[in-house]
């Protein structure tokens, strides 16, 4: 499985709107991602784990 890259776009209560850099978007728990995520911050998803970039 390729890695995904994500900017997290916006963070509403539990939830983080992502967008990928072809411009898909994608809303995830705040949970399932790494300690430290924040607005602007790059997310890499590969073989379903999730890293700050």
């Amino acid at each position: 499985m390729d890695p995904i890259f994500y900017t997290v776009r916006s963070i509403n209560g539990d939830y983080a709107d992502l967008v990928t850099d072809e411009g898909g978007e994608h809303s995830i728990t705040m949970f399932l991602l790494p300690e430290g995520t924040a607005l602007g911050s790059r997310l890499k998803l590969e073989n379903f784990q999730w890293e700050l970039v």
